[in-house]
Parts: structure tokens; C-alpha cells; sequence
């Protein structure tokens, strides 16, 4: 690449109104449904982020680390077989791990753009100016948006791989995923490429563990939904009245999060003018984080419209990185 000064452009799609607007859609009908849920995405405000870097350094939480042993084996063939100029990265984060995908295509001398595409405008533009200066000439387009909603938004420019890492695909509920994964296939063009993360069925005492590590970390993380919404829409939840909860759905091989309210209450929601009762013992769920089998994932690929060119998991056979055509 020529050593010329990196830009920096950031795009936003979700102004202050648009969040709050979606936070009180899901809250409402989530509080208001039987049985009681909310969505995970309002786990991460600036704590919540924390909380889930500091997750990621557990013993218990095997995902990050597997994930990342295979980007460092494979980062390299992974560029070569996506010939890829711009790397897009759906849920980037902080992206820690993108440096090992941004090195192979520069090695490969074909980076010139980056993408990273978050929620959380903050965190967003802080990793997009690092990265910048990492990676002299590098054109950064860093969008705030919601995945779900915006892909057909996202910049085109370039040859592209689109990147989904971190197992988040499993956050999605079968129609959803399917539904996300044929809009993508739709923004892509032919050459193009869809690289994603995903958790692989194991031991249920090691997927449990995971989700309910002994350090109590992931209790908290869990809650900090609860202290967004107080927040956010003047709420009176006492999370520390509230357990959490970790379990293994065999049927749907998912692990569900959920909050068990540990004392009859009654909790006030200012900011839709609304009241919920919640019994003792009553569950609300937070999370499902799916596991995946290699040749379901393979087939939900071919039936959004990709092609499966390869896989990789590592040793262990714990975490799988497929790469996949448009």
C-alpha cells in the first residue's frame, strides 16, 4: 500500500431518536409479552461493552480464543481465497481481532478499505482512527447502523468481505438468521465474499460454563440490561433482585440467558407510562446464543443464496470460521 495518510469517514444511521425509538418498541412488547423477554442488543451501553470485553478473558469463555486461533492460521489463506480490496465487519466493536484479517489482505497487497459497521458510535470512530494509523492509505468508512436493518446501506465500494465473527450469528432466532443472511446475499456482489464466526455444538457443561462463569462477570452483564433501561427510559428495576440464569435448550441447541426474578414486584417503566408485574421465580429471557453443526450452517448458507467455499475450525473443533461466495 502507499504510504499515504488514511482517511476517516463516519456515517451514521442511528440518531438519537432512532435508538430511542427502537429501545421502547422492543421494551414494550417484550415486557408486555408472555413470557417476558428482551432483545441483547441493549445489553451494551459503555458498561455493558466493558463487561464483555472482561468476559472474554475468562477461562470459562472459550469462543474469543478459539476464534482467534484460527484467524491466526488461516488469516492468510482466508485473504487469498477472498481476493478481497475492502473488508466490511458487521458488530466490529472494538476490532481486536480485525487486525489479524486487515494484516493478511495488506500482506496480500490488496487492502485499501475498511468498513466496520457497530451500534455504538463511540467505540466505533475510536477503533476506526486506530486502525487508520496503523494502516497507512487505508480509507476507513466507519457506518453506525443496525445490521438487522441497514445492510442494504452499507458502502459498495471495492471488492469486498464481509465479515460476522464473534459467534453473534447465533443471536439470531432461526427466522431472523435466515432473513439476515438472504438480505446480505442480496447486497453482495458475484466475487465477492461472506466470512462468518460461529459456536460449534459441544459438552453442555462447557456451553453452561460459559455463560455462568464462577467470577459472576456474566450475572452482571446480564443485568446491565435492566440498568439501561433505568436509564434510558426512567425505569425502577432493582437488578440485584433479579438472578441470572444459564441454560442449554437441547432441542433448539441454544444456550438461553434469562433474569429470574427472585421476589413478587411490580416495576414502573416512566418512559412508556407502563407497569409490569413480575411473580416470584418468573424467568424473562435475554439472550439465545445457538450452536451450530457444520453442515447446518453449510446448508443455511446454500439456502440464502451462497456457496460454501471452506471452512475452518479450530483444533479442538469448539469455534468454525466459514468462508462463503456471493
Amino acid at each position: 500500500m502507499p504510504a499515504t495518510q488514511s482517511t476517516v469517514r463516519l456515517i451514521n444511521h442511528l440518531d438519537r431518536d432512532y435508538l430511542r425509538q427502537a429501545l421502547e418498541t422492543d421494551v414494550r412488547n417484550g415486557l408486555t409479552a408472555t413470557p417476558k423477554w428482551l432483545p441483547p442488543k441493549w445489553f451494551y451501553d459503555a458498561r455493558g461493552s466493558e463487561l464483555f470485553s472482561e468476559i472474554t478473558r475468562l477461562p470459562e469463555y472459550y469462543p474469543t480464543r478459539r476464534e482467534l486461533t484460527i484467524l491466526r492460521a488461516r488469516a492468510k489463506d482466508l485473504a487469498a481465497a477472498g481476493r478481497a480490496d475492502t473488508l466490511v465487519e458487521l458488530g466490529s466493536g472494538t476490532s481486536e481481532k480485525t487486525v489479524l484479517l486487515l494484516d493478511a489482505l495488506a500482506a496480500a497487497g490488496t487492502l485499501r478499505g475498511y468498513t466496520p459497521v457497530d451500534v455504538d458510535a463511540v467505540t466505533l470512530e475510536s477503533a476506526a482512527r486506530r486502525l487508520a494509523a496503523r494502516y497507512p492509505g487505508l480509507a476507513v468508512q466507519a457506518v453506525c447502523a443496525d445490521f438487522e436493518r441497514h445492510l442494504a446501506l452499507l458502502p459498495r465500494d471495492g471488492r469486498r468481505m464481509v465479515a460476522f465473527l464473534g459467534g453473534t450469528i447465533g443471536n439470531l432466532e432461526p427466522g431472523a438468521r435466515a432473513a439476515f443472511l438472504a438480505g446480505l446475499r442480496k447486497t453482495l456482489r458475484p466475487g465477492e465474499t461472506f466470512l462468518l464466526g460461529a459456536d460449534l455444538v459441544k459438552d453442555t457443561g462447557r456451553l453452561v460454563a460459559a455463560y455462568d462463569d464462577a467470577a459472576g462477570v456474566t450475572a452482571e452483564f446480564n443485568r446491565n440490561v435492566l440498568r439501561v433501561i433505568n436509564r434510558e427510559l426512567d425505569a425502577d428495576f432493582e437488578p440485584e433482585s433479579f438472578a441470572h440464569v444459564a441454560r442449554y435448550d437441547g432441542e433448539h441447541d441454544w444456550i438461553e440467558m434469562r433474569l429470574r426474578a427472585t421476589r413478587a414486584m411490580r416495576v414502573r417503566v416512566g418512559g412508556l407510562g407502563l407497569s409490569v408485574d413480575f411473580a416470584e421465580g418468573e424467568e424473562m429471557r435475554t439472550e439465545i446464543s445457538a450452536k451450530f453443526r457444520l453442515e447446518g450452517l453449510r446448508a443455511e448458507l446454500e439456502t440464502a443464496g451462497f456457496t460454501p467455499l471452506r471452512d475452518h475450525t479450530d483444533p479442538a473443533g469448539d469455534f468454525a470460521l466459514l468462508l462463503a461466495g456471493a
